[in-house]
C-alpha cells in the first residue's frame, strides 16, 4: 500500500513509533462543520480546514444567542395564548357621556328599522342602559319578546273589524253578528252588496252598515266562482281608506263567523303591530288547502292584518287585483297581493274555518292548547249543544256563561281519570264533560274523535289537515257526553261553577266487567278559578281532579264533582288508584 492512502498505522513502519491510541486528536465541532458536517471514522484524519479558535468562538456566541431569541419568541407566544383563552373578558367603564352618546345612536339604528328590539331600548333609560352590559340580549322570538308584548299590548280599541255580508243571507246572519258584537268597546263595519233595511237606522247592536265600492272595472274568469269574491276581497283596503284613528290591526270576518273578542285581542297583543304580519289559520280539509292554498288565511275562519301591511295592501291591491282574474274566491286573492308583498301567513290555531258537516263535538272537545278566538260555519254544522232551539240559542247559552265568566278557558281541554272505576275523564271547558270507559292515554284523547264528516263528501279520514281518530275503537268505549247546562260565579269561593247534563243517547251493548257511566252519573258539576293570565305563560293543558263521584246508582244525587285548574308542581295526567 502507497503512503498516504490509510490513514492508520501499517506494519513494516520502522521510522516511527506507534501512537497510543487515546492520543489520537479528536477533530474539532468547528471543524467538522467547516467539513460539511460529515462524522468520520476513528482512523480517519481530522479535516485540515478547521476554523481559527477566534472564528469558533464567535460562532459559538451567534449560535447560542440566535438559540435564546427562538425560545424567548416561543414563550412569550405561549403565555400569550394562554392569556387569550383562559383569561376572563375585561369590563371597561363607560363615562356618561360616552354611554349617552352611544345610547342615543343604538335607539335611532333600532327605532329606524322597526323591529322588537327598539321596545327593547326606547323603553329604558340612558342610566339603565349605561349601567347595563353593553352586550344586548337577543330575544328567542321578535314577536313573542315579553317586553314587545308588553309595550304593543293591544286592546279591542286598537282593533277594527270589517265583516263581509250578503243583503241575501242578511236576515239569517246578522244574529251572530248580535252575539259577539260589542259597541261601547269596538270599532268595525259591515260591508253589503246592496242596501238593507238597517243601512240608514241606527242599530247600536250590530257596526255601522256600509255598502262596497263598484268592482265591475277588475276581470274575473274563474267558471265556478263568484264575481262577490273581488268585492269581498277589497274591504281591508276599503276600511283602512276610512281613515280611523289609533288602529293597530284590521280584522275580517264573514257574516256568520263568531269573534270571542277578548281572546282575539290576546292572540295580537303578543305580536307588535308595527311590522308587516298576516295572521290566520287554514281549512280543516286537506283537499281545500290544496285547491285553494296551503299559505292562505281562511276569510271565514277570519284574520287579521296590521297598520302597516293594511297600508300596503291599500297601496298596491287594485293593480294585484288585476292580475289574478282565474282565482276562485276573496281570501286566494288577499293571499296572492300579500305574497308579492312578501308577507307569509303567520297561522294560530284558534282561527277555525270549518270546513266540515256534522258534529263539531270531536273538533272542540280536543282543542288545541291555545285561545279559541273564532267559530264559523254555523250554519252548516249541527248546534253546539244538542236540544237547543236554535244554533243562535246553543251560541247564547256559551257567550251568556263560559265566554263572559272567563273566556281565556273557554274550550281548553283537561284529562284525568277516575282511578276506583277505570275511568277516562276529559273535560272541555265550558262546553262538554266526556266520560269513557277504560284508561286511554293523554296522546289519544288529545286527538279529535271524528264526529264530523269532510267538506268533500267522497273523502274517507285521511283527507284532513291534521290527525283524527274514530270515535270509539271498541263499543264498551262508545264516550258518554255531558254538555253544559248552567254556569255561574260564586263570589265566596271566587270560582266558576259550570254544570253539565248527560246527553242521552243509545249505547251498544258492552260486556266488560267495568262500571257503566250512564247507571251512575246524571250530573257533573266542575270548579274553576278565572285564569285571565293563562296565555300570559308557556302554552300547557289544565289538570282536573276527580273529587268525588256516586258510590253506586241507587241512592245520592248520582253526581260526580271534578276541579280544574293550573297543574301543581309535578302533576301529570294519570291514573291514581283510590
Amino acid at each position: 500500500m502507497k503512503d498516504g492512502e490509510g490513514g492508520g498505522i501499517h506494519k513494516g513502519d520502522t521510522d516511527h513509533k506507534p501512537l497510543a491510541s487515546n492520543y489520537i486528536k479528536a477533530p474539532s465541532v468547528c471543524g467538522v462543520l467547516a467539513g460539511g458536517g460529515h462524522h468520520h471514522r476513528r482512523n480517519t484524519k481530522p479535516s485540515l480546514h478547521s476554523w481559527p479558535s477566534s472564528d469558533c468562538k464567535s460562532f459559538f456566541l451567534l449560535y447560542r444567542l440566535l438559540l435564546f431569541l427562538l425560545l424567548s419568541v416561543l414563550l412569550l407566544y405561549f403565555l400569550y395564548t394562554y392569556n387569550l383563552l383562559f383569561a376572563p373578558l375585561p369590563s371597561c367603564p363607560i363615562s356618561s357621556s360616552t354611554a349617552a352618546a352611544a345610547t342615543d345612536d343604538v335607539i335611532h339604528l333600532f327605532s329606524s328599522s322597526a323591529t322588537n328590539f327598539s321596545t327593547n331600548v326606547g323603553n329604558r333609560t340612558r342610566a339603565d342602559v349605561a349601567s347595563s352590559s353593553p352586550t344586548m340580549p337577543v330575544p328567542t322570538s321578535p314577536s313573542l319578546s315579553s317586553v314587545a308584548a308588553a309595550s304593543t299590548a293591544a286592546g279591542l280599541q286598537h282593533i277594527v273589524f270589517g265583516i263581509a255580508a250578503s243583503a241575501k243571507l242578511w236576515e239569517k246572519r246578522k244574529s251572530y253578528i248580535k252575539l259577539w258584537w260589542q259597541p261601547r268597546r269596538m270599532r268595525g263595519f259591515v260591508w253589503l252588496d246592496k242596501p238593507v233595511k238597517e243601512l240608514n237606522s241606527t242599530d247600536p247592536s250590530l257596526p255601522v252598515l256600509k255598502i262596497s265600492g263598484d268592482t265591475s272595472r277588475f276581470p274575473y274568469t274563474h267558471r265556478k266562482g263568484d264575481r262577490s269574491a273581488i268585492r269581498i276581497s277589497r274591504i281591508v283596503s276599503e276600511t283602512f281608506r276610512l281613515g280611523l284613528p289609533n288602529v293597530r290591526w284590521f280584522v275580517m270576518g264573514d257574516d256568520d263567523t263568531v269573534f270571542l273578542p277578548d281572546n282575539l285581542a290576546r292572540v295580537l297583543s303578543r305580536f307588535d303591530h308595527r311590522q308587516p304580519y298576516y295572521i290566520g289559520s287554514l281549512s280543516e280539509s286537506h283537499l281545500q288547502n290544496i285547491n285553494l292554498s296551503y299559505n292562505m288565511a281562511y276569510g271565514g275562519g277570519g284574520f287579521a292584518i296590521s297598520a302597516p301591511l293594511a297600508a300596503d295592501l291599500a297601496r298596491v291591491q287594485d293593480r294585484c287585483l288585476h292580475r289574478y282574474p282565474a282565482l276562485y274566491g276573496s281570501d286566494d286573492r288577499i293571499q296572492a297581493c300579500m305574497a308579492e308583498l312578501g308577507v307569509p301567513l303567520t297561522r294560530h290555531p284558534g282561527f277555525h274555518q270549518y270546513d266540515v258537516y256534522g258534529d263539531l263535538l270531536g273538533l272542540l272537545a280536543a282543542h288545541p292548547v291555545a285561545p279559541l278566538v273564532t267559530l264559523h260555519h254555523l250554519d252548516v254544522v249541527q248546534p253546539l249543544f244538542p236540544g237547543a232551539v236554535s244554533r243562535t240559542a246553543a251560541l247564547r247559552r256559551l257567550f251568556d256563561g263560559p265566554v263572559r265568566l272567563d273566556s281565556a278557558g273557554v274550550m281548553q281541554q283537561s284529562i284525568c281519570y277516575e282511578g276506583r272505576r277505570l275511568w277516562t275523564v276529559s273535560v272541555a271547558w265550558g262546553f262538554a264533560v266526556t266520560l269513557v270507559r277504560g284508561v286511554m292515554s293523554p296522546r289519544e284523547m288529545e286527538t279529535p274523535a271524528r264526529t264530523f264528516l269532510n267538506w268533500f263528501p267522497r273523502a274517507d279520514y285521511t283527507a284532513y289537515a291534521f290527525n283524527t281518530r274514530p270515535v270509539a275503537r271498541n263499543p264498551c268505549q262508545k264516550p258518554f257526553v255531558y254538555y253544559l247546562t248552567s254556569a255561574r260565579y260564586v263570589d265566596a269561593h271566587r270560582t266558576t261553577v259550570t254544570e253539565y247534563e248527560r246527553h242521552r243517547q243509545s249505547h251498544p251493548l258492552c260486556r266488560w266487567r267495568m262500571a257503566d257511566p250512564s247507571a251512575l252519573v246524571d250530573r257533573i258539576v266542575v270548579y274553576k278559578k278565572p285564569d285571565p293570565g293563562l296565555w300570559d305563560r308557556a302554552p300547557r293543558r289544565n289538570c282536573c281532579r276527580v273529587l268525588s263521584s256516586p258510590k253506586d246508582g241507587k241512592t245520592g244525587d248520582r253526581l260526580m264533582v271534578i276541579d280544574v285548574g293550573m297543574c301543581r308542581d309535578g302533576e301529570i295526567s294519570q291514573i291514581n288508584k283510590q
